[in-house]
């Protein structure tokens, strides 16, 4: 299996390439999609893995970013998500899906980075205090 990803759903190539450097120099795997349609295909292939999505609202022809975290949503309910926008902020609270961020555009690298690896870790913390299934727990001595 390959390196779970996060995917990255941005129509301007410009500011696509720029987060997505940011991303890897901070150690992260990422699946670039420049429209909701290619957002879409990444997320039912489900190979490699996606760990989190990050989407800008309008982010072309297919489904808004607030569509694609639901439907991200629906087939990992602990997926992170990052919201980036310039002028869809005031949105977050209607439309965002629960336990998600907004950043608004412009924004500091940095930011968006702490923002990442807070969802990643606040997903890692709640998966592993899940029970493992009954066929692998191994009783207390």
């Amino acid at each position: 299996m390959a390196d779970p990803l996060l995917l990255l759903v941005e129509d301007e190539p410009l500011i696509a390439l720029s987060i997505q450097d940011c991303l890897e120099e901070a150690g992260h795997s990422v699946c670039y999609a420049s429209s909701g349609i290619e957002a879409e295909q990444a997320l039912e292939a489900g190979e490699p893995p996606i760990y989190a999505l990050l989407t800008d609202i309008r982010c072309g022809p297919g489904a808004d970013g607030w569509e694609l975290s639901r439907k991200a949503r629906e087939r990992d309910p602990a997926i992170p998500v990052v919201y980036i926008s310039g002028d869809s902020a005031g949105d977050h609270a209607t439309h965002g899906v629960p336990d998600s961020v907004m950043i608004q555009k412009p924004f500091a690298p940095a930011k968006l980075i702490a923002a990442v690896e807070s969802l990643l870790g606040a997903r890692d913390n709640v998966c592993a205090s899940r029970p493992a299934p009954a066929e692998v727990q191994i009783a207390a001595p």
